[in-house]
């Protein structure tokens, strides 16, 4: 097998010179900056756009284990814009030893039409087998995707190896025209396939647990945490065969039962990313109420009414109110679709602070934590929330925000401006 960093003869000769230098150009200047100064590692790279509302992509590279330091990468791109061209994008990856190691133009592996191993209607996807090195403790994989047109730079990571990662599952799931699933909530009674590395049996766990809304940024105290937590034995299935997820909860999917690898899928109602009903709704609303106006909505009868008076009474104009009432649930929609592991999006700290502060203007990622920066032209007048990673057996993406009574100005500024309809997002 070639070396990663390399490009096959083959690839070399399918491509077009012109295009092939075109790519390489692109990423060069757009990857590594202008001057020697600017160095390129995944820690400065800004990847805002991942969190962006205006996306025309949508990035995800999914690992499947084949053997000990064997990983198969699904790297999938959604395309949110309708009907984009594939020509209109540059597309390359890279594996990283560090967060903090140079990205060098020779790590950089182009990806062209002719790598294509799908492309849906919704999906362009790639698939690349990998070997590393026996003796490397850390390895990330970053895909790139350069929009020509506008010069953005949509990027997305994984640990394929880390400190903050168990072993990857050794099986996949995927829809019935067999594009990888690349959310981790699906809505339940919903089927999947799953296709396995060791054998045709998977094992399945269900959790039904029903988590709490986080407390704000200024709250220092600990959050709840609950003292027990029900897990079902769902037993062995077969693959390839579509497995309904009935039971809104969450599943874990694993093919050995003695390691800690396996897969997570959160299961959601009918209605998820959006809002099921009016008790939901109320639960939703609590971010920008006070503790009176939540109490109130909570024992009310008649949740309609009392939201419509809700409403109406905190923006005192109608069509403020309808605006308000917009904005925000496409807040929670968009939290839902980003930010749900095995707490619904909304439910996340990532999602608390991105429903009342809108999407961060920078995104930066370190191994140990994810940093979100909002506003202002100089270092002193922007404000930065940290969200601290924690090593978790379900998801190697789980953040928990690093609380601070610093927040509160800001915090309550922000619910101000949407109680007020002044939010611009």
């Amino acid at each position: 097998m070639a070396k990663v960093s390399e490009i096959s003869e083959s690839q070399l000769d399918h491509m077009n010179p012109g295009k092939l230098l075109l790519t390489a150009l692109f990423c060069f200047f757009f990857l590594f900056g202008f001057t020697a100064k600017a160095q390129r590692t995944l820690e400065t790279l800004d990847q805002s756009l991942r969190y962006s509302r205006y996306s025309r992509l949508g990035l995800k590279i999914i690992p499947i284990q084949t053997r000990t330091n064997s990983f198969k990468l699904l790297m999938q791109v959604e395309k949110i814009e309708q009907n984009p061209s594939f020509d209109a994008f540059n597309f390359s990856y890279t594996l990283l030893d560090s967060y903090d190691q140079e990205i060098t133009e020779d790590k950089i592996i182009l990806l062209s039409e002719n790598d294509l191993s799908m492309d849906t209607e919704r999906h362009w996807v790639f698939e690349k087998e990998v070997i590393l090195p026996e003796d490397v403790d850390t390895q990330i994989a970053l895909l790139s995707v350069l929009d020509t047109r506008q010069g953005d730079e949509y990027l997305y990571h994984i640990d394929l190896k880390g400190s903050y990662v168990y072993d990857q599952p050794r099986l996949g799931a995927f829809y019935a025209n067999g594009v990888a699933f690349d959310q981790t909530y699906i809505n339940q009674s919903q089927s999947l396939l799953f296709d396995s590395f060791d054998g045709p049996s998977i094992h399945s766990f269900f959790y039904p647990i029903d988590f709490s809304i986080p407390y704000p940024p200024m709250e220092t105290r600990p959050a709840n945490v609950p003292k027990e937590l029900e897990v079902i034995d769902k037993g062995d299935f077969v693959e390839n065969i579509p497995r309904s997820l009935d039971e809104e909860g969450y599943y874990f999917f694993q093919t050995d039962t003695s390691e800690l690898g396996g897969l997570m899928i959160k299961t959601t109602h009918e209605a998820f990313p959006k809002v099921k009903d009016w008790e939901e709704m109320v639960d939703i609303v609590t971010y920008i109420s006070t503790r009176k106006e939540h109490e109130e909505l909570l024992e009310a009868e008649d949740k309609k009414k009392a939201l419509d008076e809700y409403w109406i009474g905190m923006t005192r104009n109608p069509d403020t109110a309808k605006e308000v009432i917009r904005e925000y649930f496409r807040q929670i929609e968009f939290a839902n679709i980003l930010f749900t592991d095995f707490k619904e999006g909304w439910k996340t700290d990532r999602g608390m602070v991105y429903i009342v502060m809108g999407p961060p203007n920078e995104v930066n990622f370190f191994e140990d934590r994810e940093v979100w920066t909002y506003g202002g032209d100089s270092q002193a007048s922007k404000i930065k929330f940290t969200f601290a990673r924690i090593k978790n057996v379900l998801t190697p993406h789980y953040y928990t925000l690093n609380r601070s009574r610093a927040y509160q100005p800001i915090w309550f500024k922000n619910i101000s401006e949407w109680r007020n309809g002044r939010m611009a997002f």
